[in-house]
């Protein structure tokens, strides 16, 4: 909030030493963060009487004392306010004095209409790590510091106001000592709901592979000497478990993907310190600003040669997933010799993180060596966000833990209106008048664990905003869990938005424009209106509709999801599509790495289009490019083919493909054909001319591939909008869908449409992926009512 609030009119001309009394209300993130005793102190610094206190909807404060003092205090309320606080709107009215004399902290109220803000959990503060690392401090070493300036607010929360009975800590009583900071308005710890010490908060527990108690007095020392064997501890945090390796030891990590059933999908890792993560990746300034924030995300980092972190955490990858500590736990962890751990989320493939010890053995069980646990309850799962610094500005990849539950501002104000998001990535999206809820990171819902969490995520957000949705927003795809559960829920409404337009709907409500605007929505997988499986997808939108005036060319899809696992299958869909018939005088084994009776196969299911959807997909045509340029023919986890296609990029390559644009009807087609042809012709070319008979890895030309290819796709999609500006007058370009993740391509087609005279918007406050879907559904949903329409 970046205006200075002031005297309301009508009192300018009252004399600075007036006796006055305001009536102000706060609304934002004042709960949790210290807002309280701040305005305690800031109301004695000015010799003000009256009150503060937490009410459902912010915060209330009456003051009373000399005008002068009074509009000193509400410049200061804003100016000066706790870091972690977010003032969303001040409000300020005049009441008659009463002649009161002190300045209070009442207790909350309760009863009324909600909006107030949830704040997310917050890392260790330095004051909070001082402490926990002083030996002569009474928390010295105790896992679970905190004050109101750090640790966890969301995940412990069970309804609002934002007080301990509402909180997993409602059954640690405080001692003495505790109570007195908890109840002093000039601690730090004032109202600091989870405050606790040695005598009377949680602990931690060492548990055996069966969950069994395990005799150690220090649980924490005891859990480092395992990992620096070389073994697997199940660490409880903030959120959920996590499974935790020493990233240093390359025996290690393999144990942990083996057992893990992960095979090469990166891990994350969280380093002691910024220093370290100087030692294993390369950072800039911006990577470091947001690693030391109090979100803690992971970031993407390019890695530094000669780097300790063992090769097996990022196979295949020139980057690593790098967080700090955000837990006294984790700082404690890594108090050692230890440099790095692994920290990834404590689950099998596709499954929520294990929420506690009875789940965590359960479904850890053949995974972990040991448990770090600890008694206080986790109310709400929530998984680590995920960024990455794209030309200097920070882009989610997974909008998660110290951004979730905050809402996204939107310049509208509908009924409320609960949006189901994706089927893959998903989270949901809950609007109250102008701000869209957002939860924490759900996942896929591809099991019974993952819907039952996505159900317990939509009562847990509309319980803590106190909304009960009159409208319900979900996605075209009829077999989709998420729009299953739309379809079964009572509401006014129910509105579907097409998987595309929900991602460029996304891009609108955050830049806070309606349109028209040129989309470009580049994924895997959204269900068309015609039917078919979008993904590489030219729109003219509004917040409101879109027409599809273009796509990629499209080619058929081999056995529908297994040609995602198995990526050679579209290589070969679209050297069909490219080639006819002719396709068998290619040398397929070279081009394809397949045995030639599975190319058969998938040859008679081409011919006869039997289980071979439609698709005009970019996250296919990037697999098939990935599997012909010798980078990827099976991948172990969706997208892997596409993300080592960009990490084989050689950026010395200015060159591309020759971009084709065809007419079909009312739409422009970005043909694909002539840059299949080509690059089979490259390779197979590279394949004979080495006598090899089966599929290679190319080294030498892979690189260029993939740079051509980065290139076309880029000089495609440039030409594709100039040609639809002057089509349709329209010179606004969104860009959204999953592919944008993807650095090269988003910063080259930001710079090349820039160049062009284009105004580009992108995604920032939410992912690009399918995990800002949610947030897109609900625009556009709000925008058609805005309309009138359904």
């Amino acid at each position: 909030m970046d205006r200075l609030v002031g005297i309301p009119a009508g009192h300018q001309e009252a004399e600075p030493g007036e006796t006055v009394r305001l009536k102000v209300a706060v609304g934002g993130v004042v709960q949790g963060v210290g807002f309280r005793p701040f305005i305690y102190r800031l109301a004695h610094r000015e010799h003000l009487a009256g009150f503060i206190l937490n009410s459902p909807q912010g915060v209330k404060i009456e003051v009373e004392g000399a005008l002068g003092a009074a509009q000193r205090f509400l410049s200061s309320l804003v100016h000066e306010a706790p870091p972690q606080a977010r003032i969303d709107a001040v409000t300020v009215n005049f009441l008659e004095p009463t002649g009161e004399e002190r300045f209070i902290i009442k207790e909350s109220r309760r009863g009324e209409a909600r909006s107030t803000l949830i704040s997310p959990d917050l890392a260790t503060c330095p004051d909070c790590l001082g402490e926990l690392l002083s030996p002569g401090d009474r928390r010295y070493r105790y896992p679970f510091i905190n004050c109101t300036n750090c640790g966890p607010r969301y995940t412990i929360i069970r309804d609002i106001p934002y007080d301990r009975d509402k909180t997993s800590m409602k059954v640690f009583e405080m001692c003495p000592d505790c109570r007195a900071e908890y109840e002093d308005p000039l601690n730090r710890r004032f109202h600091a709901e989870p405050n606790a010490c040695w005598v009377c908060g949680p602990r931690i527990t060492l548990r055996g592979p069966s969950g069994e108690p395990a005799e150690c007095e220090d649980p924490i020392a005891k859990a480092r000497e395992y990992l620096a064997e070389g073994r697997v501890v199940a660490v409880k945090g903030l959120g959920g478990f996590h499974l935790a390796a020493d990233a240093t030891n390359d025996a290690a990590v393999r144990l942990l993907r083996s057992r893990k059933l992960r095979e090469e999908k990166p891990l994350a890792i969280m380093v002691r310190d910024l220093g370290a993560a100087r030692m294993v990746a390369e950072t800039s300034q911006e990577d470091e600003h947001v690693l030391t924030s109090t979100a803690r995300p992971i970031v993407l980092l390019k890695k530094r040669p000669g780097s300790p972190v063992a090769d097996s955490v990022a196979p295949g990858n020139k980057h690593l997933g790098v967080m700090l500590p955000y837990t006294p736990v984790h700082h404690l962890l890594l108090g050692g010799d230890l440099v790095a751990l692994v920290m990834t989320s404590g689950n099998l493939s596709e499954e929520p993180i294990a929420l506690d010890m009875r789940d965590a053995v359960e479904r850890l069980g053949k995974i972990a060596d040991v448990y770090l646990d600890h008694n206080r309850e986790i109310v709400s799962r929530c998984d680590d966000s995920v960024v990455r610094i794209v030309d200097g500005r920070m882009i989610f990849m997974r909008r998660s833990r110290g951004w979730a539950p905050l809402p996204v501002e939107i310049d509208a104000s509908p009924p409320s209106i609960l949006a189901c998001g994706a089927h893959l990535k998903n989270t949901i999206a809950l609007t109250r008048r102008n701000q869209v809820f957002i939860s924490q990171h759900v996942g896929d819902l591809e099991n019974v664990a993952a819907y039952e969490f996505f159900k317990a995520t939509v009562e847990h957000i509309k319980r803590i905003a106190e909304v009960v949705p009159s409208v319900v927003a979900h996605d075209l795809h009829p077999d989709y869990l998420s729009t299953r559960f739309a379809m079964g829920l009572e509401a006014d409404r129910k509105i579907a938005v097409q998987h595309h337009h929900a991602h460029i709907a996304s891009c609108l409500g955050e830049a806070g424009i309606d349109g028209p605007v040129i989309g470009l929505a580049l994924d895997g997988t959204g269900y068309g209106t015609d039917g078919t499986i979008w993904g590489g997808e030219l729109l003219l939108a509004t917040r409101a509709d879109f027409t599809r005036v273009g796509h990629l060319e499209q080619a058929l899809i081999p056995g529908g999801d297994a040609a995602i696992k198995h990526v050679w299958r579209m290589a070969l869909a679209h050297l069909y599509a490219a080639h006819g018939e002719d396709v068998v005088k290619l040398p397929l084994e070279a081009l394809l790495g397949a045995e030639r009776r599975e190319i058969e196969v998938v040859l008679a299911m081409l011919r006869g289009r039997v289980n071979c959807p439609v698709t005009s997909s970019c996250g296919r045509l990037f697999d098939a490019v990935s599997c012909l340029s010798g980078v990827k023919r099976e991948a172990k986890y969706e997208g892997q083919a596409a993300l080592e296609l960009e990490m084989a990029l050689a950026d010395d390559v200015d060159s591309a493909y020759p971009v084709v644009l065809e007419r079909q009807g009312d739409r422009i087609v970005i043909g694909v054909r002539d840059l299949i042809r080509e690059i089979a012709r490259e390779v197979a070319s590279e394949a004979l001319g080495e006598g090899a008979s089966r599929w290679t890895s190319r080294s030498k030309s892979r690189g260029e591939i993939s740079a051509k290819f980065h290139n076309w796709l880029v000089r495609s999609l440039a030409e594709a909008a100039s040609f639809l500006r002057d089509q349709h007058g329209v010179a606004t370009v969104a860009l959204s869908g999953g592919c944008f993740q993807n650095a090269t391509l988003l910063g080259k087609l930001e710079r090349v449409l820039g160049e062009a005279g284009f105004r580009v918007i992108t995604n920032h406050l939410v992912p690009a992926n399918d995990g800002g879907v949610s947030f897109g559904q609900a625009v556009a949903a709000a925008a058609r009512l805005g309309a009138g329409g359904q």
